[in-house]
């Protein structure tokens, strides 16, 4: 059998980069977690010595507190486990239907043109106007909560999506036409391949966004879920409860972020 032919040594001066690349990340990572730190401790600090009124702005250890108070009578699970549900579903819907929708735009420029300052009008909505009315048509429901979530990302995800599959290079395009192709071999062979990277980027908005519709969803018309947790608890002052759903609201949407940039990676490796 024939030998694998070997993997050229590095030179020094590249491995002295790869080393240097490697220090800074580490000291970046490092400096993060750092800076959290002193935050938490001036955050405790401060409400300890009563700088700050610990009832109003509590402090870490309360938030732990209550955090394993609730996880003890495991009523915290509900609560994340509905808002992931529900986030999780509107962003599986957000981005099969604008797919489709950007498709079909792409297919047809008369329907492109015609729509196209609908989707610019209610993209610019602010989508927080439009929970009360999705109370009253749907009801308090599950449903009306993932509708609203889809509501703040989906427009703007089928623009951005469209505007991906505009940009695409024409001479690819009229290469498959000169071989005799299709549309749809353009849109399978080309457009969609190429559209990759946005449509990941995409993905990386609308899973923040998909949140942040489910949790003004849970503001008006839920009986669980983390924003439920942050309304209630303001209005009976349990304002341990609002912070520290505010926190780990901001861990569930790191991990989500986390999750499409591995599938980022991926991808593009598989390009």
């Amino acid at each position: 059998m024939p030998e694998k032919p070997s993997q050229p040594e590095m030179s020094l001066a590249q491995q002295s980069f790869l080393e240097e690349r490697r220090r800074r990340r580490h000291w970046i990572m490092a400096a993060r977690v750092l800076l959290f730190l002193l935050f938490l401790a001036l955050w405790e600090t401060a409400a300890r010595a009563h700088w700050i009124d610990a009832f109003i702005f509590s402090s870490p250890s309360r938030v732990c507190t209550t955090f394993y108070g609730m996880l003890l009578d495991k009523s915290i699970f509900l609560h994340v486990g509905t808002t992931l549900l529900e986030t999780l579903v509107s962003f599986a819907l957000v981005i099969l239907c604008s797919l489709i929708i950007a498709v079909l735009l792409w297919l047809s420029s008369t329907l492109a043109q015609v729509l196209d300052p609908y989707l610019v009008i209610l993209n610019s909505l602010p989508k927080s106007a439009l929970a009360p009315l999705l109370i009253v048509w749907l009801g308090a429901n599950q449903r009306t909560i993932v509708v609203a979530g889809m509501s703040v990302a989906i427009f703007g995800s089928i623009l951005t999506i469209f505007t991906g599959f505009s940009q695409v290079d024409p001479a690819k395009i009229k290469l498959i036409y000169t071989l005799r192709g299709t549309r749809w071999d353009v849109l399978l062979k080309v457009v969609l391949p190429s559209s990759v990277p946005t449509f990941i980027n995409t993905m990386k908005v609308n899973i923040g966004l998909c949140l942040v519709g489910v949790v003004i969803g849970e503001f008006i018309g839920s009986r669980q879920g983390l924003g439920y947790l942050i309304i209630y608890g303001s209005q009976v002052f349990k304002l341990d409860w609002v912070i520290m759903s505010i926190l780990l609201l901001c861990i569930m949407a790191l991990l989500l972020y986390s999750l499409i940039h591995v599938l980022e990676k991926c991808c593009l490796k598989g390009l």
